[in-house]
């Protein structure tokens, strides 16, 4: 049997590592141990921060929407409860966009939910 050797495909796996991480600052991009584990961490945070981003993007349409709301004498708790006992089904995306872009509309659905 004839003996493999292995070093082009190490090569090539520390190579891709090292590609991917080109942009880094210090030993991080250089060194393949300290780029390895830079790397994890940078990939860990990018998925955990993905999903972060989700509520921070909920928390912003929130004040967007209180503040629209402060002319009305509304706070934002009881309108979002008038708005499912009136069974209006519009998300708080649309709302903040509609309370910042069109705040005539916003002001009717406002009206519909106070009355």
């Amino acid at each position: 049997m004839v003996r493999i050797k292995r070093g082009k495909i190490a090569r090539k796996r520390r190579k891709k590592l090292l590609k991917e991480v080109k942009g880094y600052k210090f030993a991080r991009k250089r060194k393949y141990r300290m780029a390895k584990e830079a790397l994890l961490h940078a990939l860990s945070y990018a998925f955990a921060h993905r999903r972060q981003k989700k509520r921070l993007m909920r928390r912003e349409w929130q004040v967007k929407i209180s503040a629209a709301l402060k002319p009305f004498g509304l706070s934002y708790s009881k309108f979002i409860h008038l708005l499912k006992e009136k069974k209006v089904e519009i998300n708080r995306k649309i709302l903040a966009q509609l309370a910042t872009e069109k705040p005539e509309v916003f002001q009717k659905i406002v009206e519909f939910v106070k009355s």
